[in-house]
């Protein structure tokens, strides 16, 4: 099993190093084009003026369309060759940034929008399998796989950051622009530093199962977002159940083909479910709890956009500086051990935020914020390492992709679930509030908390303060019933990591 530092492999030359600064760069866009539109959709929607569910598509259909192709664009990596597909989808990423920045109309920036989610679907699965082939060394692949993570933390710290910054001085399409210098480089410098892998002895795509596993995607992550923005209802029940069917279905398919499109022999091996779900509720907490971090920053305590992005930067650092510095502790500790030690960090970190002072709340706050950031950092870089590590180099591009399927779950279902327990409790707590103010004032601040800062932006002051004093206790009573929840995920995921990975790199 995991062995650190005992392979005779060759090492990493300078051109291998460079590489991997040139596929890591995308990443960071790839993940920054999740975070960044979220600034500029009220500068859109004043220039393109989109109906509601226009809006609503407009912000979605990049991350559905890039969950649902990830697997489709794994295997088909190992097929055409991983480095063509990666120079094929930033063409189409560059592309699509460019027809997003300079879109005219609602529907052309949901076009450009799906364009982006197929495109960004080939630069996760495409980097991460060709520094499968790149770094041969146990040592030095771990290390890569840490700064693979760390671009995507980093894109996602930085990017309202950025965003806060151009749209300061730019028109909204301006942050769309970001990526494209990222993408130009990468097609002038892959060809001459990235190697090119492919399975030539696999057989044809099987199109049905292809098919299969994108409806099976689309369905459960639209079905679970549908959960998190409007709460459990039969459209989203109905694509829930829609996804798992289909998703029997195609796992069922893969058991009868000669050559499926994901050999299931290899979740034979218990490690590697493992990894994938201890990731998955990794991502679960941290990606579940961020969300309602930033309304409380912006909502509650009155922080901009910019300011809010400032305060959340150190978590962005912690992340960065656990995921490099993680191959470095694994030289002296079992990876299980800092797995393990990382989530009960990441426990005591959500259990910090329960201790909130809603008077002076970012002293507790920031370093809760640090501590399970860190604690998390390092159970991606060794649980990606270690699926990677058993997969084998023909079916590593559908392996990574498989891999980063688990995130968009895990990120999708601790958004709908804690989502879900936050929106009870703030109208359950809500509900019990008597004050004389407006009727339909009060309706709408029981609702959301966003209801109550509009309702109360209505009001006078001396009647909007005890509304907006009451809708803040709520939401911060919600938010600490979420942090405890997260607490209890990652202590269960520390558990399961001691349990069924004690035996990995003894």
């Amino acid at each position: 099993m995991l062995q650190p530092g005992t392979s005779a492999a060759p090492r990493a030359t300078r051109r291998e190093w460079i590489g991997l600064a040139v596929i890591a760069l995308p990443c960071l866009v790839y993940s920054m084009d999740l975070t960044v539109l979220n600034l500029a959709v009220p500068h859109l929607a004043l220039d393109l003026a989109p109906s509601a569910a226009q809006l609503l598509w407009i912000i979605d259909i990049y991350g559905f369309l890039l969950a649902g192709a990830l697997i489709v664009m794994g295997t088909l990596g190992d097929r055409i060759g991983r480095r063509r597909l990666l120079l094929i989808g930033a063409a189409a990423f560059a592309f699509a940034s460019t027809l997003a920045a300079f879109a005219t109309s609602a529907a052309t920036l949901i076009a450009a929008r799906a364009l982006l989610g197929i495109a960004g679907a080939t630069l996760a699965p495409s980097t991460l399998s060709l520094i499968r082939n790149m770094f041969l060394d146990d040592r030095q692949r771990t290390f890569a796989i840490g700064v693979w993570i760390a671009c995507f933390s980093a894109g996602a710290a930085i990017g309202p950051l950025i965003g806060g910054a151009v749209l300061a001085h730019f028109w909204w399409g301006a942050v769309f622009l970001l990526g494209v210098p990222v993408m130009l480089l990468l097609l002038v410098l892959g060809p001459f530093l990235l190697p090119e892998y492919r399975d030539d002895h696999a057989g044809r795509m099987d199109i049905l199962s292809a098919v299969q596993s994108v409806i099976a995607v689309l369905a459960v992550i639209y079905g679970v977002k549908r959960i998190a923005e409007d709460g459990l209802g039969s459209e989203s029940l109905f694509a829930i159940l829609i996804g798992i069917a289909v998703g029997a279905l195609f796992v069922r398919r893969q058991h009868r083909l000669a050559d499926p499109l994901i050999d299931l022999g290899l979740f034979r091996d218990p490690a590697i479910g493992t990894a994938l779900t201890v990731n998955m509720l990794a991502l679960f907490s941290a990606m579940g709890i961020f969300l309602f971090i930033s309304q409380y920053l912006q909502l509650v305590i009155g922080m901009g956009p910019f300011e809010a992005g400032l305060w959340t930067a150190p978590s962005g650092l912690a992340f960065i500086t656990g995921s490099l510095g993680t191959p470095f502790v694994v030289r002296f500790v079992r990876p299980v051990y800092v797995v393990v030690g990382g989530l009960l960090l990441a426990t005591l970190g959500f259990a910090l935020m329960t201790q909130m002072d809603p008077a002076a709340p970012l002293p507790v706050l920031v370093p809760a914020i640090v501590m399970f950031c860190l604690g998390l950092s390092p159970v991606g870089t060794l649980t990606t390492d270690l699926v990677m590590r058993v997969a084998p180099p023909e079916r590593a591009g559908a392996v990574s992709a498989i891999s980063e399927t688990s995130f968009e779950f895990g990120a999708a279902l601790g958004i709908a679930v804690l989502g879900s327990i936050v929106a009870a409790l703030y109208r359950l707590t809500m509900a019990d509030i008597a004050l004389d103010v407006p009727a339909d004032a009060l309706a709408a601040a029981r609702r959301t908390l966003d209801g109550a800062v509009v309702a109360a932006g209505k009001l006078s002051p001396e009647i909007a303060a005890p509304l907006l004093a009451a809708a803040h206790g709520a939401f911060a009573h919600a938010l600490v019933i979420a942090a405890t929840v997260c607490a209890g995920v990652t202590a269960f995921a520390a558990g399961l990591a001691a349990l069924m990975l004690r035996r990995v790199g003894s």
